[in-house]
């Protein structure tokens, strides 16, 4: 990998403290508000000789791109029809962000660069071990238990043997305790340590009710 500290293999909750890029692609609006953390710290995994996923990518968001520009083979799914459509992602970015991003994405995509497909990620369309990294940012929190555990699996299954899941995910919506045993059912363990204490500088915003945003460093047994 990159030129990691050991610090950066910590599974833990994201701090003030952490790197951050309020513009990732193109500027990011103020309400996503975990985002230019996630971004800063799942970007640190990204090799030019990777195969990766962006798993539910979402529509208007930017890592898909960051990955086309930065890996040698980028998939990228979601379960909206949009997915599909270069003219339809960057017409909801025009309408979600602002004509600026839109127009920021445009000038670096390149035609052919992702792999876009509609797919849940409980069922990946993709061979077994075609990943070198997986990345699923602030996804598992809005999945039922069940599912989490399905998805986990099909990243399992679609990982390469030395690969990496990178994860984020939204605390208390996703019970840590839950989290790490799933984890270790669907045939992962944690890359390095994992701490979930949480500390006085752990990121935190009071929407949906109060939120901490937690990441995740995952590999085959």
């Amino acid at each position: 990998m990159n030129q990691l500290t050991k610090e950066q293999f910590v599974s833990r909750f994201v701090r003030e403290d952490d790197a951050a890029s309020r513009h990732f692609v193109y500027s990011m609006p103020y309400e996503w508000w975990s985002r230019p953390y996630e971004y800063a710290w799942c970007s640190l995994f990204v090799e030019p000789t990777d195969t990766v996923l962006d798993a539910a990518c979402g529509i208007s968001h930017p890592f898909k791109f960051y990955l086309a520009n930065n890996a040698r083979r980028t998939y990228a799914c979601d379960m909206d029809p949009r997915i599909t459509s270069i003219p339809s992602i960057l017409m909801e970015i025009a309408l979600d962000i602002g004509e600026a991003a839109a127009m920021a994405v445009a000038s670096t995509y390149e035609e052919g660069s992702i792999t876009l497909s509609q797919a849940g990620i409980t069922e990946l369309p993709y061979d077994n071990q075609l990943f070198d990294k997986i990345f699923c940012i602030s996804v598992l929190e809005h999945l039922t238990p069940a599912d989490a555990i399905l998805a986990l699996k099909e990243f399992e299954r679609t990982l390469h043997a030395d690969g990496v899941i990178v994860v984020t995910l939204d605390y208390p919506a996703v019970n840590l305790s839950y989290f790490q045993s799933i984890v270790r059912l669907a045939g992962l363990e944690f890359y390095g340590p994992i701490d979930t204490s949480m500390t006085r500088n752990s990121l935190h915003t009071e929407y949906w009710g109060g939120i901490h945003c937690f990441r995740a460093l995952l590999r085959k047994r």
